[in-house]
């Protein structure tokens, strides 16, 4: 019986030096390294001989798509891509109108294999070079593709992939925010009955990004913008290794815009639907006390979800109130606050007022403390209905917006926010779209067929 390494000799003479370099390496790693070598040849040979015999076939010519004649054959064309394996080389035959018509050469094998005219890279290597791209900068994007694929790409191409692909991402959402505004819902998203029955928890914020001050030129200082961002998710609970319970997020879906709150608004209601916002048994909003974010809970949210202060931006709140009050850092100060906090915490946010309330009517309370004051007893007034923490303790719902603030760091922070980095409007926009479409679960739908341009 023959060895494989000689039966590969046998098929394809010209692997034998591929061959040679994986029996004489002399460690494991080499010897992978050379077999995936061996791996890529041969998978070009073996695409290169399947295309052979498809172009053999017989050819259904189409019509004209202008008078209607049939396509006559002017024989075959060479054409060849630059794929994840390599330089795919073949020839297909292409034909012409009889009757001149001007619509150029028409190859129907291309089309059959869902290739446009143009292209000279595959989509695969382009998906793969834009996958790279969502977590690392070009130019390590390139070097990593380089590789593992052996295929050398510059980072400009993979910046030049990254814009293709983020504008297809970017129509997308354009229409489908169309057809909301125009009435049709959009189909919410398969799931399972164990996960519907979880609540579903949606909390926004904000994070400030770098932005180049003017477009086609890195010159000028630092213009910051901030990006809003909102996440969705449903709220688990799993046991930890001590036997601890303890919350896990699952089917995490994630908005993001640079712009006003206005702009998030129904992105974040068009994510909601998807996510069965009006079929969840239990929806809570969770923000701190951005007054725009809870304008929007207000406006768009509240019918289908009850409201969270984050507890931790009402205690910094509380604080700040303690020390205009109790002369800063005193003894005084810190005893009022932890009972203030503590009474919070509990469900005696009431008692938390009467404090406040009486302490604005003290005589000789400065001026600079009794608008502190004033200002956090409005406050926490305007947010009694979404501070009532023990409550929502009891019903398992988390009271800290730390979903949101991670959501911001690794979104935005960890791709955006390298070490000198500073964005275009475009630059910036493309690749967001394209790290939503990941970690939302669609960006192999960006690369089908029919996600490209029509020839």
């Amino acid at each position: 019986m023959l060895s494989l390494t000689t039966s590969l000799r046998q098929i394809d003479p010209a692997c034998d030096a591929l061959v040679d370099a994986v029996e004489q390496a002399p460690s494991l790693a080499l010897m992978l390294v050379a077999a995936w070598q061996l791996a890529r040849t041969l998978t070009v040979r073996l695409v290169e001989s399947v295309l052979a015999q498809r172009t053999r076939q017989p050819t259904a010519w189409p019509l004209c798509p202008r008078c209607g004649a049939r396509l006559q054959s002017k024989g075959f064309v060479p054409r060849q891509i630059l794929s994840l394996v390599g330089v795919i080389r073949w020839e297909r035959r292409v034909g012409r109108c009889p009757h001149g018509c001007k619509i150029g050469q028409l190859a129907p094998l291309d089309a059959a294999l869902g290739l446009a005219p143009q292209p000279r890279t595959s989509g695969e290597l382009k998906q793969a070079g834009c996958a790279l791209a969502v977590f690392v900068p070009f130019e390590t994007g390139g070097a990593l593709l380089s590789l593992l694929s052996g295929v050398r790409v510059s980072p400009g191409t993979v910046w030049l992939w990254v814009q293709e692909a983020g504008q297809r991402a970017m129509q997308r959402l354009a229409q489908e925010l169309q057809d909301l505004l125009e009435g049709q819902a959009p189909a919410e998203e398969p799931i399972e009955p164990q996960t519907a029955a979880l609540p579903l928890v949606i909390g926004a914020d904000g994070v400030m990004v770098p932005f180049r001050p003017a477009e086609g030129t890195p010159k000028g200082k630092t213009v910051w913008r901030e990006v809003k961002v909102a996440i969705l998710a449903r709220l688990g609970r799993h046991t930890t290794r001590t036997g601890h319970a303890a919350p896990r997020l699952e089917r995490r879906r994630v908005v993001a815009v640079l712009g006003a709150i206005a702009a998030l608004a129904p992105r974040l209601w068009l994510e909601a639907l998807r996510q069965g916002i009006r079929k969840a048994k239990q929806v809570a909003w969770l923000s701190a006390g951005a007054r725009g974010f809870w304008r929007l809970f207000a406006e768009n949210l509240s019918p289908y979800a009850i409201g969270i202060l984050d507890f931790y931006h009402a205690a910094q709140n509380v604080w700040k109130g303690a020390a205009a009050w109790l002369a800063g850092r005193t003894k005084r100060a810190r005893q009022w606050f932890v009972v203030a906090r503590h009474r919070l915490r509990h469900g005696e946010a009431d008692k938390v007022l009467t404090d406040i309330a009486q302490a604005l009517e003290l005589d000789g309370l400065p001026d600079s403390a009794r608008e502190t004051l004033t200002k956090l007893y409005t406050y926490l007034d305007k947010h009694r209905d979404h501070i009532n923490y023990a409550q929502l303790k009891e019903l398992g719902l988390p009271i800290g917006s730390g979903l949101v603030e991670s959501a911001c760091k690794w979104l935005i922070q960890q791709r955006f926010k390298g070490v000198g980095m500073r964005w275009s409007n475009d630059g910036f926009h493309h690749l967001l779209h394209l790290r939503l479409s990941w970690v939302n679960g669609r960006f192999e739908s960006l690369f089908l067929p029919e996600a490209s341009p029509n020839c």
